[in-house]
């Protein structure tokens, strides 16, 4: 087969501050960026990738390493629950349980990286922050300042009074 041995070669992946980092290429290319290069310039080379900080890039590789023998489930949009535990896998929930400039850190290179799965969980996990909240209390969550005059507020309230109905 074509994939047999894949996993022996090493990639390295070098991160924003060039902190080099070794991965199994099969790991590694369920980035389909990196699989991008890796098609276009081989394995030989380091792989730059200035978007992603080394401290994001290490979770990212622990996500891919996890889910190269545990491809994610899909899932469910819109989300059932506000607890992300009811809509992934216990192990899943855990990596999101992270500090919130870290959980957008990890949106960022997920999508940057293109790693489609990854971009889910991030994702879902903010949805699940923001489900059966308040605008006040997503405002306190994510320390959004109300920047509406009390009529602005209440125009908005009013344009889009259907989506509070149900």
């Amino acid at each position: 087969m074509a994939d047999e041995g894949k996993s022996s070669v090493m990639l390295k992946l070098l991160s924003a501050e060039n902190d080099v980092f070794e991965v199994e290429q099969d790991v590694a290319t369920m980035s389909q960026l990196v699989k991008n290069m890796v098609e276009d310039s081989g394995t030989a080379e380091d792989i730059p990738l200035p978007n992603v900080k080394a401290q994001v890039l290490s979770k990212v590789i622990e996500y891919c390493r996890y889910h190269k023998a545990n491809p994610p489930a899909e899932i469910e949009k819109p989300l059932k629950s506000a607890n992300l535990r009811e809509v992934v896998s216990t192990w899943d929930a855990d990596f999101v349980e992270v500090e919130q400039e870290l959980l957008f850190e990890l949106i960022l290179a997920a999508n940057y990286l293109d790693i489609k799965p990854l971009l889910d969980l991030t994702c879902a996990k903010v949805a699940s922050m923001i489900k059966g909240k308040t605008p006040e209390e997503i405002r306190r969550t994510f320390n959004i300042v109300n920047d509406f005059t009390p009529e602005e507020e209440a125009q908005v309230r009013e344009e889009n009074k259907w989506c509070e109905e149900s």
